[in-house]
């Protein structure tokens, strides 16, 4: 086991920022760092990606763990490792992308849904799955594939909120991903980062509690 995955299995929410505007990005960064969500996820489709994750790589190091999202191939996963990231997310299985990681010493959570391709990626050396999209399948489905499939380690991505948080963790979920019900951009854009730090620290107490 790896000892990002172990952060994982500790801190068990990873924050996803896609499309976060650079000039707000620090602060919806420590706003949510203040709330008790240290694992970040910024994804390669949002503009500046690489620039953040460098920045948050100096300015977050003792605070929060980054890592990329949205890694579809082997060019993003080389660009986002330069830039510093800890960890690597995909929503798609693409053995160049583990097969780099796993070489870099670097944490791989590629995107699946199907038992076999969950399997493929566990195979191919990806250290957890990222079960996707669970917005659409829900938690019921992650319990049925945990049952055969328990030594994976899997993170539920995709319609987590506050009402089924504990779903998915009895369902098996390792971690969590979360993206738009976390981070409101709405309050990100306005500068209300006590709210978001508040809301943050909701989703904490939830797993902890």
């Amino acid at each position: 086991m790896s000892k990002m995955l172990d952060r994982l299995l500790e801190e068990k929410i990873v924050a996803i920022f896609r499309n976060i505007e650079d000039h707000h990005a620090d602060s919806a960064a420590q706003a949510l760092i203040n709330g008790g969500v240290r694992m970040m996820e910024v994804t390669m489709n949002t503009p500046g990606a690489v620039h953040i994750i460098a920045r948050w790589r100096e300015k977050f190091s003792e605070q929060a763990a980054i890592g990329a999202g949205t890694v579809l191939d082997l060019g993003m996963a080389k660009e986002a490792v330069a830039a510093g990231a800890q960890f690597l997310i995909s929503p798609n299985v693409d053995e160049q992308v583990i097969d780099y990681a796993v070489n870099q010493g670097i944490s791989v959570w590629p995107g699946a849904m199907t038992p076999t391709e969950i399997v493929n990626a566990w195979k191919a050396g990806a250290d957890a799955v990222k079960v996707f999209p669970l917005a659409t399948l829900g938690y019921k489905y992650l319990a049925e594939i945990r049952a055969p499939l328990d030594s994976i380690p899997m993170i539920a991505t995709g319609g987590v909120d506050l009402d089924n948080i504990q779903s998915y963790f009895k369902a098996g979920a390792c971690g969590v991903g979360m993206g738009s019900k976390l981070i409101n951009m709405e309050w990100v854009r306005n500068g209300e980062f006590d709210r978001l730090t508040a809301h943050a620290q909701q989703f904490v107490n939830a797993v902890r509690g």
